[in-house]
């Protein structure tokens, strides 16, 4: 007996000595893939630097012939729009189906994946460098087109109340914010194919009484989110009718002609932002310690609820109330009135920030997730069909695994933060250069904003490297 005790023992030493590295995946923030220390810590002292030096030599009239350029590409004479939006909405029929029949497991059925990883973080991507992708594939349009050919007015039963601007916009997008950070259990395919059927219902309802236009542009979030993020693409279409082109120009070509948003407006787009910046805040030991958690038993979504939800308000609130002070003193610092108006055009400047944050944010899981959802679409309903060929495709999780993958993630992360906070002070500036029409004006009404700005990307930057738990 004591022999079998001592090889145990030696057995069981040599098995906790041999030990080595073992990876692990979850599907919800649990890639550990921070970004370095000194890497946040540069690009923050890069960010402030590159901001006032632009805005101290940033020769304003070269740039707006820069930015005026566009290279006509082909013609566009067909708007297929009412085909493709009602090819959407089959498919979108489909995987909801597939959310209330097909499995339970978030990463095998395909109405998770498609929801929160392929049109969440791919379709917003797409839309701020191809263009306004999403008024082709809406699930609303083509079944709207058919009422409309049927008899319904185009401009809807009624008029939207303008006293209610896109304040209605603000509170659907508060609502998905909630339930995707907030709510127990936004994952779970029937939970979110109910929701998605509710939503799809009260919007296409919302379109019949006051016609597609009005209620896209005033209160749907996700088309009123893709509208604003298109004006920061690439493309562009030009003309009107059959004489319709696509045009090729640089980043913030389309927002020269942009006007002034509304405050509801202003709210819809930095709550979009603040929202997705929540979502890493409280996965950080900062927020947990801050709420009362200890990060390493974490007792789960259920327990705080309340404080997820009230983080949710207060977040936006101090980016909001801090966007419109920095307005308000650049104004006084400018000598110069109009707050509301210039807040209005220069919130047209958040949306690099908050495209390069979604990136950012998003980059990590989108590499494995959307790998889980070709794997899923092929096999909706776990039937063991294979509809497209993906259906058992081994999921790569080394993509974002090893000292290489992690290198071009951090500086994929690092890059796409710095990078749109520059190219949203040299668009401030140009907006304020139009409102005020001097140079020096405009340098000056944009310091406390700039200053804002770099904070922000620093407060980005620590997000990405801070350690996260839950």
């Amino acid at each position: 007996m004591r022999a079998i005790g001592r090889r145990a023992v030696s057995a069981g030493a040599a098995l906790c000595f041999s030990g080595g590295a073992a990876w692990a995946h979850a599907s919800e923030r649990g890639y550990v893939l921070l970004l370095p220390t000194d890497y946040y810590l540069f690009g923050g002292m890069l960010a402030v630097a590159l901001s006032f030096l632009i805005l101290v030599f940033l020769p304003v009239q070269g740039v707006e012939r820069l930015l005026s350029r566009r290279i006509s590409l082909l013609p566009m004479p067909l708007d297929g729009r009412a085909v493709t939006s009602t090819l959407s909405f089959l498919a979108l029929a489909a995987i909801v189906y597939a959310g209330f029949q097909g499995s339970r497991d978030p990463l095998s059925n395909p109405l998770p994946l498609v929801i929160w990883t392929l049109l969440w973080v791919g379709v917003t991507v797409a839309q701020g460098l191809l263009g306004n992708l999403w008024a082709w594939i809406n699930p609303w349009y083509g079944p709207w087109r058919m009422l409309v050919r049927a008899g319904l007015p185009e401009g809807g039963i009624r008029p939207l109340p303008a006293v209610l601007g896109r304040w209605p916009a603000c509170l659907t997008l508060f609502g998905f914010a909630w339930f995707e950070l907030v709510y127990l259990a936004p994952a779970d395919p029937e939970r979110l194919a109910v929701a998605v059927s509710l939503y799809w219902g009260f919007t296409f309802a919302g379109m019949v009484l006051f016609g597609h236009e009005s209620w896209c542009t005033r209160a749907e979030f996700l088309s009123l989110f893709f509208g604003m993020l298109s004006r920061l693409s690439l493309f562009a279409l030009s003309g009107e009718g059959r004489r319709k082109r696509l045009v090729l120009g640089l980043p913030g070509h389309k927002l020269g002609g942009a006007a002034a948003l509304s405050l509801s407006g202003v709210a819809f787009l930095l709550l979009a932002l603040s929202s997705v910046s929540f979502d890493g805040l409280k996965h950080t030991f900062f927020w947990l310690d801050l709420i009362g958690i200890n990060p390493l038993e974490f007792p789960g979504r259920s327990a705080v609820t309340g404080e997820s939800s009230l983080g949710l308000v207060v977040m936006f609130g101090l980016l909001f109330s801090g966007f419109m002070g920095a307005v308000w003193f650049g104004c006084r610092l400018a000598g110069k009135r109009g707050v509301r108006k210039l807040a209005g055009l220069l919130a047209w400047s958040i949306i690099p920030i908050a495209l390069a944050y979604h990136f950012s944010h998003y980059l990590v899981g989108f590499t494995i997730n959307s790998q889980y959802a070709l794997a899923a679409l092929s096999d909706p309903l776990m039937r063991g069909w294979n509809l497209f060929g993906t259906a058992g495709m081994h999921v790569q999780a080394g993509a974002t695994l090893g000292a290489q993958s992690a290198w071009i993630i951090w500086n994929a992360q690092a890059v796409a933060i710095i990078g749109g906070h520059v190219l949203a002070v040299i668009l401030a500036h140009l907006i304020a250069y139009r409102h005020f029409g001097s140079a020096r004006l405009a340098t000056v009404s944009q310091i406390p904003l700039a200053i804002l700005m770099v904070g922000y990307t620093v407060f980005g930057l620590w997000l990405l490297s801070a350690p996260t738990a839950g």
